[in-house]
């Protein structure tokens, strides 16, 4: 116990000497494209458009737990994939797509020197739609469903200028893990 205590009070002043990245006022726009989803997986599939995001946070409250900051914002993803298949000398199968509207909020907390480390819940509605196509007569089905999305994600902004900066977040919006770029404005 007493070691815990001596590694905490030898890091404080660490911590204490890290500027935060994300301050009261800051509006922070983020592009980012995704890597791993456990949609559409398979011999048959390919990826159309990749899992691609944008969001929109603005920082609603600070010092919060001394140099902590809470974050509100929005969020869109979206990413399609295709189902194909040879049938009877035609290609056949499915396009599929895949949108999440959501809206988020954020813990910001600096632990490190130009990085904006923070975590949160996205929770928002999620509508995927198929259509069939194809060289068979009857290929005209299609279909529409949604539901409550609800995910908690951590990450990081590192800041390579006061208005540019690049991000990796995990945690399951419309992939689970994305990189990509923010514009503070």
């Amino acid at each position: 116990m007493c070691t815990i205590a001596l590694v905490v009070m030898l890091s404080m002043p660490v911590l204490n000497a890290q500027e935060s990245m994300f301050n009261m006022g800051d509006k922070v726009v983020s592009l980012g494209i995704g890597l791993g989803s456990n949609l559409y997986r398979g011999l048959y599939y390919s990826r159309g458009v990749p899992p691609v995001s944008i969001s929109y946070e603005q920082a609603l409250m600070d010092d919060i737990l001394e140099k902590g900051v809470i974050g509100v914002g929005g969020y869109l993803g979206y990413t399609s994939y295709k189902y194909r298949y040879d049938w009877l000398g035609g290609e056949y199968g499915w396009n599929y797509s895949d949108i999440i509207l959501a809206a988020l909020g954020s813990f910001h907390y600096p632990l490190v020197d130009n990085l904006d480390t923070y975590g949160g819940v996205l929770v928002g509605y999620r509508v995927n739609t198929s259509r069939e196509y194809g060289d068979v007569p009857s290929a005209t089905y299609s279909s529409a469903s949604g539901g409550i999305v609800f995910s908690p994600f951590v990450g990081g902004r590192y800041y390579f200028s006061d208005n540019f900066a690049a991000f990796l977040q995990l945690g399951y919006g419309i992939s689970y893990l994305t990189l990509g770029v923010n514009i503070r404005l």
